[in-house]
């Protein structure tokens, strides 16, 4: 289990998240809770126990439109990234991250960041399941690739483990993954199908859009935050049996690196030996 004060992180968390609900209200972009974060809504009123982020999804052109805006929209300190508005950003999804912070998620991923909420877009998806599973693929692969080129290639040591990770930062750029990434992604339109992905979640991230349907609200630790319409069809075809709480074992949390939240991230002094800083502009 993680070393630091969970109670103090979610407090954190939550006060990106009503930051961005405000905003996507006042801009009419619709915006949900996901994943583990609308489990939590549903099952615990709030978060998960032992969760230590947050997230929540947008379609397509929400996201676009949320994320080009956000330096104008989003109040300070928090800060929107995402490779579309940041080419040096090394992640396949945005966030949101307070900047007066900062936050290491891994030892051996060169990322550095704030407290975060992670912002997930969501894509259309064909109905044929050869295509799915190609589409699948693709994102898995590359969403690998951009892992592979900005993690530690000596995490397991300097014989054959390291050698993929090597192969990978000579054979592979960082802008080129992530333009290749990105076209796979918005193959489908989402407006023109029936059906959704969350690329992130893999299988379980497809459902019908009417999963989504329109922001709903729900209680989120005594404040009112938007979930999918559909809450329980959504959390069945994500989870399964969602009320069941998993074994100790099974609760996952990241415990991250390292967590300051009087350091702004700019001014974290990153002394790990394999951080090439050029190497998000490959």
């Amino acid at each position: 289990m993680a070393s630091y004060d969970i109670e103090t992180l979610h407090q954190h968390i939550l006060q990106i998240l009503l930051s961005v609900d405000r905003v996507c209200r006042a801009h009419n972009i619709r915006c949900y809770l996901c994943d583990g974060t609308m489990l939590g809504a549903v099952r615990h009123g709030g978060f998960i126990p032992w969760d230590d982020d947050a997230d929540v999804c947008m379609p397509r052109l929400d996201y676009e439109r949320f994320m080009h805006y956000a330096p104008e929209w989003l109040p300070t300190p928090l800060e929107a990234r995402c490779y579309e508005t940041d080419p040096t950003y090394p992640g396949t999804f945005g966030k949101v991250i307070d900047a007066s912070t900062t936050l290491v998620e891994r030892e051996h991923y060169a990322y550095v960041g704030g407290v975060y909420i992670d912002v997930f877009p969501i894509d259309g998806m064909p109905e044929n399941r050869f295509a799915q599973r190609r589409q699948l693929w693709k994102y898995k692969l590359y969403d690998r690739l951009i892992y592979l080129l900005h993690r530690n290639p000596y995490k397991h040591g300097h014989g054959v483990s390291s050698w993929l990770p090597l192969l990978v930062r000579r054979l592979f750029h960082h802008k080129s993954i992530q333009h290749t990434l990105r076209k796979s992604m918005l193959k489908y339109d989402f407006n023109q199908c029936d059906l959704c992905v969350n690329y992130d979640d893999g299988w379980r991230g497809i459902m019908p859009k009417t999963c989504y349907g329109k922001p709903t609200p729900i209680l989120f630790e005594g404040q009112e935050l938007m979930g999918v319409e559909q809450a329980d069809q959504y959390l069945t075809n994500t989870y399964g049996d969602y009320m069941t709480i998993p074994p100790h074992d099974n609760q996952r949390q990241h415990n991250f690196y390292y967590l300051n939240y009087n350091l702004p991230y700019r001014e974290y002094q990153d002394n790990r030996a394999f951080v090439n800083r050029d190497s998000a502009s490959r």
